[in-house]
């Protein structure tokens, strides 16, 4: 789940949207951006986006706004140079459409931009229908595959599970269902939240936590509510190892281990040290907690000590904008939501766990894509929602009246 206010409308929109509350050396360096932005001061506009490419690099957005500085400035190539950093890990935001980059089209370097473009935007992919909903205004967001091959989904807009097109389960003093991990023991755990989107969610915005169900009966069997430390709290994702649940919460920075047995959270990275923090999951020792920071990247911390370190990743890769994570052997599987296109990729780890060697697109530009969420692996597949349409609500949370009902597509991983 990304940033419950996050959109894509525009140019304006875009340089404007809140990325994280640090205030770090790259917030005010935007903050001196939008500034300068809007007063049309575009040397000075252009400074600050030299600084917040410093301050964070490698951040796709920051890229961005660097390359429209340039533009602005009446510097076409080196803009057209930059775009190109950002098209070779595989972005692309939009400025074959926006006229504020006319002047790059016009140089002759555009074509060969161009024809790379046409082809980051191509189909790739061979995913399979796994499952539908009819249900245009579900808003899936997380799903579980149980031993049987059953598929469970959990509603943003109306806070319910489903398994197989049926209803397992109503409102039962949890709210939105966002991701969901199935137990050792055959239980099902989901991490929810009270957030705009949700239908009458009432004075419970910023209430957030942990729930389990037992999905024969549909009855809620624990509510680990966490403690409500800030206004704005959403638990958006989680993994399980054994009595241990590891859940991340997006607004806050936070990321709780929560013993399941003593019924306690504990942070194991504070408020404020992460951005956005996503998904999430264990190395294959138990040791390390792989953690996707939504505007930041991969992180791993070592749990022994809560020591977090950024995992090296190489040049022509990007690990930003990471929703969904997942592990596969030595492989972590991400949906990607924050950068265009949309995609569900392959990180190759390195072999001290602590790098990304390489990248491959699984899955991107298909037809049921809109803004894909979470997903999960079952028996060497990995099964992923296609169409959240998270990023159809309007700023009054209202929703059109022509989207899809939920589409869960399958792909094989394979080998790389």
């Amino acid at each position: 789940m990304k940033s419950t206010d996050s959109r894509w409308c525009g140019l304006v929109v875009l340089l404007l949207a809140a990325h994280g509350a640090l205030g770090d050396d790259y917030a005010e360096a935007r903050a001196e951006l939008v500034a300068a932005y809007q007063a049309q001061d575009y040397p000075a506009m252009l400074a600050a986006a030299k600084e917040a490419v410093t301050a964070r690099p490698g951040y796709p957005g920051a890229g961005f706004n660097l390359a429209l500085a340039f533009t602005l400035n009446g510097d076409p190539d080196s803009a057209l140079a930059t775009l190109d950093v950002l098209l070779q890990k595989g972005i692309d935001f939009g400025v074959a459409d926006m006229q504020e980059f006319a002047a790059v089209r016009e140089l002759d370097d555009w074509a060969g931009y161009e024809h790379r473009l046409r082809q980051l935007h191509r189909p790739v992919g061979a995913a399979r229908v796994a499952a539908t909903l009819d249900d245009a205004d579900f808003i899936p967001e997380g799903v579980a595959v149980d031993a049987t091959g059953t598929i469970y989904l959990g509603s943003i807009r109306k806070g319910v599970l489903f398994a197989n097109h049926e209803p397992i389960s109503d409102r039962q003093g949890h709210w939105s269902v966002f991701g969901m991990r199935f137990h050792d023991d055959g239980s099902l755990w989901f991490a929810s939240a009270a957030v705009p989107q949700l239908e009458n969610a009432g004075n419970d915005i910023g209430k957030t936590g942990l729930f389990r169900i037992d999905v024969k009966k549909g009855a809620i069997t624990r509510a680990a509510l966490l403690p409500q430390v800030a206004p704005e709290q959403v638990l958006g994702d989680l993994v399980i190892d054994g009595d241990i649940i590891y859940t991340t919460d997006s607004l806050t920075g936070a990321v709780y281990r929560y013993d399941i047995e003593r019924d306690v959270f504990t942070e194991l990275v504070q408020r404020g040290v992460l951005n956005s923090p996503q998904g999430l999951v264990l190395d294959e020792s138990g040791d390390y907690l792989y953690i996707a920071d939504y505007t930041a990247g991969l992180y791993r911390v070592r749990l022994a000590d809560k020591v977090l370190d950024k995992l090296r990743v190489a040049e022509d890769v990007s690990d930003h904008g990471i929703d969904g994570l997942y592990r596969f052997g030595d492989r972590l599987i991400a949906i990607q939501n924050g950068i265009r296109p949309h995609r569900v990729v392959s990180f190759r780890l390195g072999d001290d766990g602590a790098a990304i060697n390489c990248a491959r697109v699984l899955a991107a530009n298909l037809d049921a894509f809109d803004e894909p969420t979470l997903g999960t692996i079952h028996d060497g597949d990995f099964y992923f929602v296609a169409n959240s349409h998270w990023n159809r609500f309007d700023r009054d949370n209202q929703l059109p009246a022509d989207l899809s009902g939920p589409i869960v597509l399958r792909i094989g991983l394979g080998q790389d």
